[in-house]
Protein backbone atom coordinates (compact mmCIF):
# COMPACT_ATOMS: atom_id res chain seq x y z
CA UNK A 1 0.00 0.00 0.00
CA UNK A 2 1.41 3.19 -1.50
CA UNK A 3 1.86 6.24 1.60
CA UNK A 4 0.59 9.42 1.15
CA UNK A 5 2.76 12.41 1.05
CA UNK A 6 1.87 14.99 3.56
CA UNK A 7 3.93 16.54 6.72
CA UNK A 8 2.62 13.70 8.53
CA UNK A 9 3.83 11.04 7.02
CA UNK A 10 7.47 12.07 6.29
CA UNK A 11 8.66 9.62 8.80
CA UNK A 12 7.25 7.13 6.99
CA UNK A 13 8.98 7.89 3.92
CA UNK A 14 12.50 8.25 4.92
CA UNK A 15 13.43 4.58 3.96
CA UNK A 16 12.08 5.46 0.49
CA UNK A 17 13.16 8.77 -0.47
CA UNK A 18 15.54 11.32 1.00
CA UNK A 19 12.91 13.92 2.84
CA UNK A 20 13.46 16.99 4.38
CA UNK A 21 15.96 17.26 7.88
CA UNK A 22 15.05 20.76 9.01
CA UNK A 23 11.61 21.78 10.89
CA UNK A 24 8.91 23.37 8.42
CA UNK A 25 7.70 25.38 10.61
CA UNK A 26 10.64 27.71 11.19
CA UNK A 27 10.51 28.28 7.90
CA UNK A 28 9.29 32.04 6.54
CA UNK A 29 8.71 33.28 2.69
CA UNK A 30 11.09 35.08 0.72
CA UNK A 31 10.32 34.66 -2.30
CA UNK A 32 7.18 34.46 -4.42
CA UNK A 33 7.18 32.36 -7.54
CA UNK A 34 5.57 32.45 -10.45
CA UNK A 35 4.31 29.04 -12.71
CA UNK A 36 4.88 26.19 -10.12
CA UNK A 37 4.99 23.77 -12.99
CA UNK A 38 7.48 20.37 -12.67
CA UNK A 39 11.06 22.26 -13.95
CA UNK A 40 10.61 24.73 -11.00
CA UNK A 41 10.03 22.04 -8.89
CA UNK A 42 13.17 20.07 -9.99
CA UNK A 43 15.13 23.21 -10.14
CA UNK A 44 14.96 26.46 -8.06
CA UNK A 45 12.89 24.53 -5.56
CA UNK A 46 15.90 21.62 -5.20
CA UNK A 47 18.43 24.25 -4.84
CA UNK A 48 16.90 25.47 -1.71
CA UNK A 49 15.72 22.30 -0.27
CA UNK A 50 19.29 22.08 -0.35
CA UNK A 51 20.17 25.66 1.77
CA UNK A 52 17.34 24.56 3.91
CA UNK A 53 19.14 21.32 4.72
CA UNK A 54 22.22 22.70 5.24
CA UNK A 55 20.02 24.98 7.92
CA UNK A 56 20.83 27.67 6.22
CA UNK A 57 18.65 30.80 4.47
CA UNK A 58 15.34 29.69 6.46
CA UNK A 59 13.70 33.16 5.69
CA UNK A 60 13.94 32.49 2.21
CA UNK A 61 10.99 30.01 1.92
CA UNK A 62 8.90 29.97 -1.40
CA UNK A 63 5.41 30.99 -1.83
CA UNK A 64 3.65 29.85 -5.27
CA UNK A 65 1.58 31.91 -7.58
CA UNK A 66 0.33 31.64 -11.09
CA UNK A 67 -2.74 32.90 -13.12
CA UNK A 68 -4.32 30.39 -15.10
CA UNK A 69 -6.68 27.66 -14.59
CA UNK A 70 -3.78 24.72 -14.21
CA UNK A 71 -2.20 27.02 -11.86
CA UNK A 72 -5.26 26.70 -9.56
CA UNK A 73 -5.17 22.65 -10.37
CA UNK A 74 -1.80 22.86 -9.01
CA UNK A 75 -2.24 24.28 -6.13
CA UNK A 76 -4.98 22.27 -5.15
CA UNK A 77 -2.72 19.07 -5.48
CA UNK A 78 0.01 20.74 -3.78
CA UNK A 79 -2.00 21.71 -0.55
CA UNK A 80 -3.29 18.37 -0.73
CA UNK A 81 0.08 17.24 0.41
CA UNK A 82 1.30 20.51 2.53
CA UNK A 83 3.72 21.52 -0.59
CA UNK A 84 5.39 18.51 -0.53
CA UNK A 85 6.90 17.35 -4.06
CA UNK A 86 8.55 14.08 -4.45
CA UNK A 87 11.16 14.77 -7.06
CA UNK A 88 12.69 11.60 -9.33
CA UNK A 89 16.00 12.28 -10.20
CA UNK A 90 16.89 9.84 -13.00
CA UNK A 91 20.32 8.75 -14.23
CA UNK A 92 21.15 6.17 -17.09
CA UNK A 93 21.34 3.45 -14.81
CA UNK A 94 19.63 4.34 -11.40
CA UNK A 95 16.99 6.55 -9.78
CA UNK A 96 17.04 8.57 -6.99
CA UNK A 97 13.86 9.69 -4.65
CA UNK A 98 14.01 13.05 -2.79
CA UNK A 99 10.99 14.84 -0.84
CA UNK A 100 11.46 18.76 -1.10
CA UNK A 101 9.82 21.19 1.45
CA UNK A 102 10.92 24.56 -0.03
CA UNK A 103 7.31 25.68 -0.61
CA UNK A 104 5.06 26.70 2.06
CA UNK A 105 2.44 28.08 0.84
CA UNK A 106 0.34 29.30 -2.78
CA UNK A 107 -1.22 31.61 -3.42
CA UNK A 108 -4.80 31.62 -4.90
CA UNK A 109 -5.01 32.71 -8.32
CA UNK A 110 -8.38 33.95 -8.74
CA UNK A 111 -7.40 36.27 -6.14
CA UNK A 112 -5.02 38.57 -8.06
CA UNK A 113 -5.60 41.20 -5.30
CA UNK A 114 -4.26 39.44 -2.79
CA UNK A 115 -0.79 37.93 -4.69
CA UNK A 116 -0.39 41.88 -5.83
CA UNK A 117 -0.84 42.71 -2.06
CA UNK A 118 2.05 39.65 -0.63
CA UNK A 119 3.93 41.02 -3.09
CA UNK A 120 4.34 44.24 -1.75
CA UNK A 121 5.04 42.80 1.80
CA UNK A 122 8.14 43.53 2.67
CA UNK A 123 9.31 40.29 3.56
CA UNK A 124 9.07 39.17 -0.17
CA UNK A 125 12.89 40.25 -1.80
CA UNK A 126 12.73 38.23 -4.62
CA UNK A 127 10.39 37.09 -7.16
CA UNK A 128 10.66 34.45 -9.65
CA UNK A 129 9.36 33.06 -12.66
CA UNK A 130 9.15 30.62 -14.86
CA UNK A 131 5.98 31.26 -17.38
CA UNK A 132 7.06 29.85 -20.71
CA UNK A 133 8.80 32.20 -23.22
CA UNK A 134 5.37 33.17 -24.30
CA UNK A 135 4.88 34.98 -21.20
CA UNK A 136 7.14 38.07 -21.51
CA UNK A 137 4.77 40.69 -23.63
CA UNK A 138 7.39 40.61 -26.33
CA UNK A 139 7.16 40.55 -30.00
CA UNK A 140 8.64 37.13 -30.94
CA UNK A 141 10.07 38.68 -34.09
CA UNK A 142 11.87 41.65 -32.53
CA UNK A 143 12.71 40.37 -29.24
CA UNK A 144 11.08 43.48 -28.01
CA UNK A 145 8.31 44.55 -25.32
CA UNK A 146 4.62 44.85 -27.18
CA UNK A 147 2.93 47.68 -25.68
CA UNK A 148 -0.02 46.53 -27.79
CA UNK A 149 -0.19 42.98 -26.41
CA UNK A 150 -3.70 42.38 -25.19
CA UNK A 151 -2.79 41.74 -21.32
CA UNK A 152 -0.20 44.65 -21.10
CA UNK A 153 -3.11 47.24 -22.55
CA UNK A 154 -6.01 45.41 -20.28
CA UNK A 155 -3.34 45.85 -17.24
CA UNK A 156 -2.55 49.24 -17.54
CA UNK A 157 -5.85 50.32 -18.66
CA UNK A 158 -7.09 49.14 -15.35
CA UNK A 159 -3.95 49.29 -13.19
CA UNK A 160 -5.82 49.19 -9.77
CA UNK A 161 -6.46 45.04 -10.25
CA UNK A 162 -3.84 44.12 -12.81
CA UNK A 163 -4.51 40.16 -13.54
CA UNK A 164 -1.88 39.12 -15.39
CA UNK A 165 2.14 38.11 -14.42
CA UNK A 166 3.54 40.97 -15.03
CA UNK A 167 0.65 43.61 -14.40
CA UNK A 168 0.39 42.30 -10.64
CA UNK A 169 4.56 42.43 -10.38
CA UNK A 170 4.64 46.33 -11.36
CA UNK A 171 1.62 47.05 -9.35
CA UNK A 172 3.27 45.20 -6.38
CA UNK A 173 6.33 47.74 -7.65
CA UNK A 174 4.55 50.75 -7.64
CA UNK A 175 3.09 49.97 -3.93
CA UNK A 176 6.73 49.66 -2.36
CA UNK A 177 7.72 52.70 -4.15
CA UNK A 178 4.94 54.47 -2.26
CA UNK A 179 5.68 52.74 1.27
CA UNK A 180 9.36 53.31 0.74
CA UNK A 181 10.58 49.99 -0.04
CA UNK A 182 13.23 48.65 -2.15
CA UNK A 183 11.85 46.81 -5.05
CA UNK A 184 11.83 43.30 -4.93
CA UNK A 185 14.23 41.39 -7.33
CA UNK A 186 12.70 40.01 -10.24
CA UNK A 187 14.50 36.84 -11.88
CA UNK A 188 13.61 34.84 -14.84
CA UNK A 189 14.13 31.21 -14.48
CA UNK A 190 12.93 30.60 -18.56
CA UNK A 191 14.89 29.31 -21.02
CA UNK A 192 15.03 33.01 -23.08
CA UNK A 193 18.16 35.23 -24.19
CA UNK A 194 18.96 37.49 -22.01
CA UNK A 195 16.25 36.56 -19.72
CA UNK A 196 17.18 39.51 -16.94
CA UNK A 197 17.03 42.05 -19.96
CA UNK A 198 14.02 40.79 -21.43
CA UNK A 199 12.11 40.79 -17.69
CA UNK A 200 13.36 44.40 -17.36
CA UNK A 201 12.54 45.52 -20.31
CA UNK A 202 8.73 44.25 -19.98
CA UNK A 203 8.10 45.58 -16.38
CA UNK A 204 10.10 48.93 -17.26
CA UNK A 205 7.43 49.25 -20.37
CA UNK A 206 4.87 48.66 -18.44
CA UNK A 207 5.44 50.98 -15.75
CA UNK A 208 6.48 53.88 -18.81
CA UNK A 209 3.02 53.05 -19.58
CA UNK A 210 1.70 53.96 -16.20
CA UNK A 211 3.97 56.01 -14.31
CA UNK A 212 7.03 58.67 -15.53
CA UNK A 213 7.89 58.76 -12.11
CA UNK A 214 7.24 54.61 -11.37
CA UNK A 215 9.52 54.29 -14.48
CA UNK A 216 12.71 56.33 -13.81
CA UNK A 217 12.39 54.77 -9.47
CA UNK A 218 12.16 51.29 -11.46
CA UNK A 219 15.13 52.21 -13.86
CA UNK A 220 17.57 53.62 -10.83
CA UNK A 221 16.55 50.49 -8.58
CA UNK A 222 15.12 47.61 -10.00
CA UNK A 223 17.57 44.38 -10.64
CA UNK A 224 16.50 41.23 -12.77
CA UNK A 225 19.88 39.24 -12.92
CA UNK A 226 20.24 37.27 -15.85
CA UNK A 227 20.67 33.25 -15.37
CA UNK A 228 20.97 30.10 -17.21
CA UNK A 229 18.77 27.31 -16.18
CA UNK A 230 19.42 23.50 -17.41
CA UNK A 231 17.60 20.68 -16.12
CA UNK A 232 15.49 18.22 -18.57
CA UNK A 233 12.19 17.29 -16.86
CA UNK A 234 9.47 15.81 -18.86
CA UNK A 235 5.53 16.55 -18.21
CA UNK A 236 3.71 14.29 -15.31
CA UNK A 237 0.95 12.30 -16.41
CA UNK A 238 -1.27 9.24 -15.00
CA UNK A 239 1.86 6.94 -15.88
CA UNK A 240 3.91 8.55 -13.69
CA UNK A 241 1.88 9.12 -10.59
CA UNK A 242 1.45 5.31 -11.03
CA UNK A 243 5.24 4.67 -11.35
CA UNK A 244 5.74 6.40 -8.42
CA UNK A 245 2.74 4.68 -6.61
CA UNK A 246 3.62 1.51 -7.69
CA UNK A 247 7.58 1.17 -7.91
CA UNK A 248 8.45 4.11 -5.20
CA UNK A 249 5.68 3.35 -2.30
CA UNK A 250 4.67 6.76 -2.50
CA UNK A 251 1.33 8.50 -3.35
CA UNK A 252 1.86 12.00 -4.38
CA UNK A 253 -0.75 13.84 -6.96
CA UNK A 254 1.83 15.91 -8.70
CA UNK A 255 5.40 13.58 -8.71
CA UNK A 256 8.62 15.30 -10.37
CA UNK A 257 10.53 12.99 -12.76
CA UNK A 258 13.48 14.83 -13.91
CA UNK A 259 17.20 13.96 -15.00
CA UNK A 260 20.23 13.76 -12.41
CA UNK A 261 22.06 16.66 -14.25
CA UNK A 262 20.77 19.97 -13.16
CA UNK A 263 22.81 23.58 -13.34
CA UNK A 264 22.12 27.09 -12.81
CA UNK A 265 24.66 29.95 -13.58
CA UNK A 266 23.35 33.22 -12.36
CA UNK A 267 24.38 36.94 -12.45
CA UNK A 268 24.52 38.37 -8.51
CA UNK A 269 22.84 41.10 -9.05
CA UNK A 270 20.10 41.51 -6.77
CA UNK A 271 18.13 44.22 -5.21
CA UNK A 272 17.50 43.39 -1.75
CA UNK A 273 19.47 40.52 -1.10
CA UNK A 274 19.72 36.64 -1.63
CA UNK A 275 20.20 33.82 -0.05
CA UNK A 276 23.80 32.26 0.00
CA UNK A 277 22.99 30.12 -3.54
CA UNK A 278 26.47 29.67 -4.05
CA UNK A 279 26.06 27.32 -0.87
CA UNK A 280 23.58 24.95 -2.98
CA UNK A 281 25.77 24.68 -6.17
CA UNK A 282 24.31 27.26 -7.92
CA UNK A 283 27.33 29.52 -9.86
CA UNK A 284 27.05 32.98 -9.76
CA UNK A 285 29.14 35.47 -12.25
CA UNK A 286 29.46 38.78 -13.47
CA UNK A 287 28.30 37.52 -16.76
CA UNK A 288 26.09 34.79 -17.66
CA UNK A 289 26.11 35.18 -21.48
CA UNK A 290 29.06 33.06 -22.46
CA UNK A 291 27.06 30.10 -20.27
CA UNK A 292 23.69 31.05 -21.69
CA UNK A 293 24.65 31.18 -25.36
CA UNK A 294 26.22 27.82 -25.13
CA UNK A 295 23.38 26.18 -23.55
CA UNK A 296 20.54 27.95 -25.91
CA UNK A 297 21.98 27.16 -29.22
CA UNK A 298 23.66 23.74 -28.51
CA UNK A 299 21.23 21.85 -26.01
CA UNK A 300 17.30 23.88 -26.95
CA UNK A 301 18.36 24.21 -30.22
CA UNK A 302 19.81 20.71 -30.67
CA UNK A 303 16.50 19.67 -28.85
CA UNK A 304 14.74 21.19 -31.71
CA UNK A 305 16.56 19.54 -34.33
CA UNK A 306 15.88 16.49 -33.28
CA UNK A 307 12.50 16.33 -31.90
CA UNK A 308 10.57 17.35 -34.88
CA UNK A 309 12.12 15.13 -37.49
CA UNK A 310 11.59 12.31 -35.05
CA UNK A 311 7.97 13.08 -34.56
CA UNK A 312 7.14 13.20 -38.27
CA UNK A 313 8.48 9.82 -37.81
CA UNK A 314 6.23 8.50 -34.87
CA UNK A 315 8.64 8.74 -32.53
CA UNK A 316 6.88 9.25 -29.07
CA UNK A 317 10.51 10.11 -26.93
CA UNK A 318 13.56 11.53 -26.80
CA UNK A 319 15.92 8.84 -26.36
CA UNK A 320 14.47 6.95 -29.52
CA UNK A 321 15.40 10.27 -31.61
CA UNK A 322 18.93 9.59 -30.26
CA UNK A 323 19.10 6.31 -31.02
CA UNK A 324 18.15 6.58 -34.71
CA UNK A 325 21.02 6.74 -37.11
CA UNK A 326 20.22 8.84 -39.14
CA UNK A 327 19.10 11.79 -36.75
CA UNK A 328 22.05 11.14 -34.73
CA UNK A 329 24.08 12.20 -37.89
CA UNK A 330 22.11 14.89 -38.49
CA UNK A 331 22.54 16.34 -34.88
CA UNK A 332 26.34 15.45 -34.63
CA UNK A 333 27.13 17.20 -38.47
CA UNK A 334 24.70 20.15 -37.19
CA UNK A 335 26.64 20.74 -34.16
CA UNK A 336 30.15 20.41 -35.51
CA UNK A 337 29.93 22.25 -38.77
CA UNK A 338 27.35 25.34 -38.17
CA UNK A 339 26.43 25.71 -33.89
CA UNK A 340 29.16 25.21 -32.15
CA UNK A 341 31.37 27.21 -34.46
CA UNK A 342 28.87 30.08 -33.40
CA UNK A 343 29.26 29.67 -29.82
CA UNK A 344 32.18 31.30 -28.35
CA UNK A 345 34.11 30.59 -25.42
CA UNK A 346 32.73 30.01 -21.71
CA UNK A 347 34.83 29.97 -18.34
CA UNK A 348 36.03 26.95 -17.78
CA UNK A 349 33.86 24.56 -20.16
CA UNK A 350 35.14 22.50 -22.82
CA UNK A 351 32.34 22.99 -25.63
CA UNK A 352 33.23 19.93 -27.89
CA UNK A 353 32.75 17.57 -24.46
CA UNK A 354 29.56 19.86 -23.55
CA UNK A 355 28.52 18.26 -26.38
CA UNK A 356 28.88 15.38 -25.55
CA UNK A 357 27.39 15.76 -22.32
CA UNK A 358 24.13 17.32 -24.38
CA UNK A 359 23.93 13.63 -26.44
CA UNK A 360 24.28 11.20 -23.46
CA UNK A 361 21.64 13.25 -21.56
CA UNK A 362 19.03 13.54 -24.66
CA UNK A 363 19.56 9.34 -24.85
CA UNK A 364 18.91 8.95 -21.33
CA UNK A 365 15.87 5.98 -22.18
CA UNK A 366 14.61 6.47 -18.44
CA UNK A 367 13.51 10.06 -18.40
CA UNK A 368 11.15 9.48 -21.08
CA UNK A 369 10.77 12.59 -21.89
CA UNK A 370 8.61 13.05 -25.04
CA UNK A 371 9.38 14.33 -28.60
CA UNK A 372 5.29 16.35 -28.11
CA UNK A 373 6.84 18.42 -25.31
CA UNK A 374 10.31 19.46 -27.05
CA UNK A 375 7.96 20.30 -30.36
CA UNK A 376 5.71 22.56 -27.83
CA UNK A 377 5.18 26.18 -28.85
CA UNK A 378 7.74 26.57 -31.65
CA UNK A 379 6.18 30.05 -32.64
CA UNK A 380 8.15 31.33 -29.94
CA UNK A 381 11.01 28.87 -28.99
CA UNK A 382 12.00 28.93 -33.20
CA UNK A 383 12.76 32.92 -32.57
CA UNK A 384 14.90 32.15 -29.55
CA UNK A 385 16.48 29.31 -30.02
CA UNK A 386 17.07 28.75 -33.42
CA UNK A 387 17.13 31.76 -35.40
CA UNK A 388 19.76 33.58 -33.42
CA UNK A 389 22.26 31.06 -34.63
CA UNK A 390 21.27 31.34 -37.70
CA UNK A 391 21.03 35.14 -38.62
CA UNK A 392 24.73 35.05 -37.06
CA UNK A 393 25.49 32.61 -39.57
CA UNK A 394 24.04 34.48 -42.49
CA UNK A 395 25.87 37.93 -41.08
CA UNK A 396 29.14 35.99 -41.18
CA UNK A 397 28.81 33.48 -44.80
CA UNK A 398 28.28 30.79 -42.96
CA UNK A 399 26.50 27.45 -43.88
CA UNK A 400 22.86 27.38 -42.67
CA UNK A 401 21.35 24.44 -44.63
CA UNK A 402 21.19 22.10 -41.41
CA UNK A 403 20.01 25.27 -39.40
CA UNK A 404 16.90 25.77 -42.02
CA UNK A 405 16.11 22.23 -41.86
CA UNK A 406 15.34 22.70 -38.09
CA UNK A 407 12.56 25.46 -39.48
CA UNK A 408 11.79 23.27 -42.23
CA UNK A 409 11.20 19.92 -40.09
CA UNK A 410 9.14 22.35 -37.83
CA UNK A 411 6.90 24.17 -40.57
CA UNK A 412 6.06 20.14 -41.80
CA UNK A 413 5.12 19.23 -38.37
CA UNK A 414 2.65 22.71 -38.35
CA UNK A 415 1.32 21.07 -41.39
CA UNK A 416 -0.65 18.72 -38.73
CA UNK A 417 0.10 14.93 -40.00
CA UNK A 418 3.11 12.77 -39.05
CA UNK A 419 4.83 11.12 -42.38
CA UNK A 420 2.53 8.09 -41.83
CA UNK A 421 -0.47 10.37 -41.60
CA UNK A 422 -1.03 10.14 -37.87
CA UNK A 423 -2.85 13.18 -36.72
CA UNK A 424 -0.83 15.74 -34.40
CA UNK A 425 -2.71 17.38 -32.29
CA UNK A 426 -2.83 21.50 -31.80
CA UNK A 427 1.07 22.15 -30.03
CA UNK A 428 1.41 25.54 -30.60
CA UNK A 429 -0.65 28.73 -28.89
CA UNK A 430 -0.73 29.55 -32.14
CA UNK A 431 -1.74 26.11 -33.87
CA UNK A 432 -4.54 27.24 -36.38
CA UNK A 433 -2.57 29.76 -37.63
CA UNK A 434 0.23 28.16 -37.77
CA UNK A 435 -1.02 24.98 -39.47
CA UNK A 436 -2.62 27.10 -42.04
CA UNK A 437 0.28 28.88 -43.35
CA UNK A 438 2.59 25.54 -43.10
CA UNK A 439 -0.18 23.96 -45.27
CA UNK A 440 0.50 26.94 -48.36
CA UNK A 441 3.86 26.67 -47.31
CA UNK A 442 3.59 23.37 -49.22
CA UNK A 443 3.43 24.80 -52.49
CA UNK A 444 5.37 28.14 -51.43
CA UNK A 445 7.94 27.69 -48.67
CA UNK A 446 8.38 31.54 -48.55
CA UNK A 447 5.12 31.76 -47.24
CA UNK A 448 6.00 30.15 -44.19
CA UNK A 449 9.20 32.63 -44.22
CA UNK A 450 6.49 35.39 -44.30
CA UNK A 451 5.42 34.98 -41.04
CA UNK A 452 7.97 38.53 -40.12
CA UNK A 453 7.16 38.45 -36.74
CA UNK A 454 8.91 34.82 -36.30
CA UNK A 455 11.30 34.90 -38.98
CA UNK A 456 12.46 38.72 -38.85
CA UNK A 457 15.85 39.94 -40.59
CA UNK A 458 16.73 35.82 -41.30
CA UNK A 459 13.99 35.72 -44.14
CA UNK A 460 15.75 38.68 -46.13
CA UNK A 461 18.45 36.38 -46.76
CA UNK A 462 18.39 34.89 -49.94
CA UNK A 463 20.79 31.87 -48.67
CA UNK A 464 18.23 31.40 -45.86
CA UNK A 465 15.23 31.49 -48.10
CA UNK A 466 17.01 29.43 -50.78
CA UNK A 467 18.14 26.41 -48.10
CA UNK A 468 14.62 26.47 -46.21
CA UNK A 469 12.87 26.19 -49.85
CA UNK A 470 14.68 23.42 -50.75
CA UNK A 471 14.79 21.91 -46.92
CA UNK A 472 11.07 21.56 -47.30
CA UNK A 473 10.54 20.83 -51.07
CA UNK A 474 12.90 17.22 -50.20
CA UNK A 475 11.08 16.55 -46.75
CA UNK A 476 7.66 16.55 -48.89
CA UNK A 477 8.82 15.86 -51.70
CA UNK A 478 11.02 12.70 -50.35
CA UNK A 479 9.95 12.46 -46.58
CA UNK A 480 11.92 12.83 -43.67
CA UNK A 481 14.59 9.73 -43.62
CA UNK A 482 15.82 10.90 -47.38
CA UNK A 483 16.43 14.07 -46.81
CA UNK A 484 18.24 13.20 -43.32
CA UNK A 485 20.35 11.01 -45.65
CA UNK A 486 21.04 13.46 -47.99
CA UNK A 487 22.51 15.82 -45.31
CA UNK A 488 24.25 13.35 -43.33
CA UNK A 489 25.93 12.21 -46.51
CA UNK A 490 27.07 15.93 -48.04
CA UNK A 491 28.90 16.08 -44.60
CA UNK A 492 30.49 12.93 -45.01
CA UNK A 493 31.77 14.31 -48.48
CA UNK A 494 33.25 17.52 -46.67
Amino acid sequence: MPTALSSSTLPDLADKAKVPCYDRSRLSPGIVHFGVGNFHRAHMAIYLDTLFNKGLALDWAIVGAGTRPTDLAMRERLAAQDFLTTVAEQGNDSTSLRVTGSMVDFLDPSHPDQIVARLADPSIRIVSLTVTEGGYNIDPGSGRFNPADPEVVRDVANFDAPVSVFGMIVKALDLRRSADLKPFTVMSCDNIPSNGEVTRATILGIAAMVSAQLHDWLQDNLACPNGMVDRITPATGDRERAQMRETYGIDDGSPVFCEGFKQWVLEDHFSAGRPPLEEAGVTLVEDVAPFELMKIRILNGGHAAIAYPAALLDMEFVHQAMGDELILKYFRRLQKQEIVPLVPPVPDTDINAYVDKISERFGNARMADTNRRVCFDGSNRQPKYVLPTVLDALRQGRPVEGLALISAFWCRYCAGETESGARIESNDPNWERMRETALAARDDPSIFLSMTDIFGEVATYSAYVDAFSAALSSIWMHGTRETLLRYAEAGEAV
